[in-house]
């Protein structure tokens, strides 16, 4: 995905007990990593084969690359070994931790990235995936999970600090209309509720599209449990970063956002356009350099949808 990070680490910039721990959970040693390019994480993350010709997939991190990252690889670990086997996501084959270094060992599943800007029959193909994953995943099948509310609430505050420290470049539209904004995201994390064990970071370089069109799910560190139609919402906005397809016609057209509540909806796109124009803001996390650049392009193309909505 255009603008992911550039300074991931390999395999063989992992420690030597890392990689051990790893050949370990496969019970064999590895002689291929070939690294993958997409995400943010400053971590490894690598698809693996043993001398056996068995294959995985490895992500590993610690303090040095982000101090932040290490916590998301665990809770990752958490959720994804409690993922039931219908879930449309890769199994965990084992993980170490040391209490420095986090590494994940998950199967390999072959696919690619859907292209973007998205093109129709894949985007179909995922809308209708996640359509059916909200279904088999109600009720939510992993519950020590945090709410939809508890992950968003601060995120969906962004209109807040915003108007309390109003940005030069702040979009005209939105300086006039702050405090419309501050109650439409307030408004999203009430509407919230649900008992959908929700992804929460669906978009492009979270999918794999498989040789049979198959659509798998992965980077679960943020899964939550909220509305069956949040993955489909977020899903939409990163059609609208993209571009080429009409994303309010979208959402009156598919059975799963069809009957939402609109102010809902609406006041969920408008904690997003919060959260990211804030977040955009700040320094950029060590090892992360272009998340924030990401961060202000996404802003920059959900703020217009929201306008619309809000008329």
């Amino acid at each position: 995905m255009a603008g992911a990070t550039k300074t991931r680490i390999g395999w063989l910039d992992l420690p030597p007990h890392v990689r051990a721990a790893v050949e370990e959970i496969l019970g064999d040693r590895l002689v291929e990593a070939v690294s993958q390019s997409g995400g943010y994480s400053p971590g490894t993350a690598d698809r693996v084969r043993t001398a056996a010709g068995r294959r995985a997939f490895v992500k590993a991190v610690s303090p040095a690359q982000n101090d932040r990252s290490p916590g998301m690889h665990r809770a990752e670990a958490r959720i994804a070994a409690a993922l039931p086997p219908y879930a449309p996501a890769p199994r965990l084959l084992g993980s170490h931790d040391d209490g420095d270094w986090v590494a994940l060992v998950f199967t390999d599943v072959e696919g690619r990235h859907p292209a973007t800007p998205w093109v129709a029959g894949e985007l179909d193909a995922v809308l209708t995936a996640l359509a059916t994953m909200a279904t088999a995943l109600t009720p939510t099948p992993v519950t020590a999970v945090p709410t939809a509310a508890e992950q968003l609430a601060y995120d969906f505050a962004g209109w807040r600090r915003i108007a309390e420290d109003r940005p030069a470049d702040l979009d005209p539209w939105a300086r006039a209309h702050l405090a419309e904004l501050v109650a439409a995201a307030e408004w999203g994390v009430a509407a919230l509720a649900g008992d959908t064990l929700c992804h929460l970071d669906v978009r492009a370089d979270n999918l794999l599209i498989g040789p049979d069109r198959a659509v798998t799910v992965v980077d679960w560190p943020w899964a939550c449990r909220g509305p069956a139609w949040l993955d489909t919402v977020l899903l939409l906005v990163n059609v609208r970063l993209h571009g080429g397809h009409d994303t309010e016609a979208l959402l009156h057209r598919l059975p799963v956002t069809a009957d939402v509540d609109p102010a809902a909806v609406t006041g969920v796109l408008a904690g997003l356009a919060g959260f990211f124009l804030d977040g955009a803001r700040q320094p950029p996390p060590v090892g992360i350099p272009t998340v924030r650049a990401f961060q202000r392009a996404q802003g920059d193309a959900v703020l217009p949808w929201v306008a619309r909505r809000l008329g």
